[in-house]
C-alpha cells in the first residue's frame, strides 16, 4: 500500500538488541509513513523511552536532541572494557577495594557543570566519519572536551561489585564516559552492564508503548487506532514561550516576512529575545516556531500550511 502522511510523536519504548535507527523503521512499516525520525539515538545494549517523529514533527527533533534526559544505569565495578560497555573487549581487571563511603564521595566530583572527553564509541564525526568506525580500527583520533552538566547523580545500590545509579543530564553527555571515568577516578575501572532512559525532556517511562503494542492495529489494519496513540507535535516544545498571532501577523510569517511585537505583546511573553518561541494561529492551532531579537519575530520552522491554513488565508 502506498505510505500515509501521518504527523505527532510516538514515545517507544526500545528494545535490546537493535539499533535506535533498526527498530525506527520497524515502527515507520507499522504506521506505514511517509517520515520518520527519531530524536536522540540508543546504543543497541540500551533500552527505554525513545521519541520517534513522524511528518511535521521531523522539523522540531532538534528540540529534543537539545534537551535534558534522564537513565537508570547499572555499573560493574573491578572491570573496564574498550566500548565502556558490556559489548567491548575486556582491557583491565582490577580489585574493588572501596565502600559505599567512598563511591557516594568521589561521585561528587562527577556533578554539576563539567567537561567530557566524548568516547571513541560514538557517532561523532571526524572527517565524516563517526568515531566508532575509527575505533574499530584501532586508531584514536582528536577529540575536544565538551561541556555537560550532570543534575542529578544518585546511587541507588551497590553490592561491592555492581551499582545502580540514576542520572539526570544534559544534551551530548555519554553516560558511558561517565561511568568509565568514575570507575577510573576510583582506582578500579568500570563499565555500563545496563542502560536504560526513562525521561527526554517533558516525556517520561509512563507514556511509552511497546512495538508488540502497534502490531495488532498494524494487522488489522486500524489507521486510526495507531494514529490515536501519536502526542501532538507541539509537545516536543513544552517549556518554551507562547505567543498567538493575528492573522496579519500569521499572513507576514508565512510569505517569510518578519514581525515587529507590540509592547503588550513582549511584556505578555515577558521578554524581547528567545532562541524560540512556539507560534499559534487565531484559531489556536499550532504553525511552527519562531525566534525573536529586539522584538522582531522572524521564522525558524512552519509546518505545511496545508495542515492550518484557513480561507483567510
Amino acid at each position: 500500500m502506498a505510505r500515509r502522511a501521518v504527523h505527532g510523536i510516538l514515545l517507544l519504548d526500545k528494545p535490546l538488541e537493535i539499533s535506535s535507527n533498526g527498530i525506527l523503521q520497524r515502527v515507520r512499516w507499522l504506521y506505514q509513513a511517509e517520515k520518520a525520525g527519531h530524536t536522540g539515538a540508543l546504543d543497541p545494549l540500551a533500552s527505554g523511552l525513545l521519541p520517534i517523529c513522524f511528518g511535521e514533527a521531523t522539523k522540531f527533533c532538534q528540540f529534543l536532541l537539545d534537551t535534558d534526559k534522564t537513565y537508570l544505569v547499572t555499573a560493574h565495578f573491578g572491570v573496564r572494557t574498550d566500548t565502556s560497555d558490556a559489548a567491548g573487549e575486556i582491557i583491565s581487571r582490577k580489585p574493588v577495594s572501596f565502600d559505599q563511603a567512598t563511591l557516594e564521595q568521589m561521585m561528587q566530583q562527577f556533578r554539576g557543570p563539567q567537561m567530557q572527553v566524548p568516547t571513541m564509541f560514538s557517532a561523532l564525526k571526524y572527517q565524516g566519519q563517526p568515531l566508532y568506525k575509527y575505533a574499530r580500527q584501532g586508531i584514536e583520533v582528536p577529540r575536544e572536551a565538551r561541556p555537560i552538566t550532570i543534575f542529578r547523580f544518585e546511587l541507588q545500590q551497590f553490592d561491592g561489585e555492581y551499582a545502580s545509579f540514576l542520572v539526570h543530564c544534559s544534551k551530548g553527555t555519554y553516560i558511558r564516559t561517565l561511568i568509565d571515568d568514575l570507575g577510573e577516578a576510583l582506582g578500579s575501572g568500570a563499565y555500563v552492564s545496563a542502560l536504560r532512559r526513562i525521561h527526554v525532556g517533558p516525556f517520561h517511562a509512563e507514556q511509552m508503548l511497546t512495538q508488540e503494542q502497534l502490531v495488532p492495529l498494524n494487522d488489522k489494519q486500524d489507521w486510526a487506532g495507531l494514529d490515536a496513540l501519536l502526542l501532538p507535535m507541539d509537545l516536543a516544545l513544552t517549556g518554551l514561550p507562547e505567543l498567538q498571532l493575528n492573522e496579519a501577523q500569521q499572513k507576514r510569517l508565512v510569505h517569510g516576512q518578519t514581525v515587529v511585537l507590540s509592547d503588550a505583546e513582549l511584556a505578555d511573553l515577558g521578554t524581547e529575545a528567545a532562541d524560540a518561541i512556539k507560534l499559534y494561529g487565531p484559531e489556536q492551532q499550532f504553525i511552527g516556531v519562531a525566534s525573536l531579537e529586539a522584538g522582531v519575530l522572524s521564522v525558524r520552522r512552519l509546518l505545511n500550511t496545508s495542515m492550518w491554513q484557513t480561507p483567510a488565508l
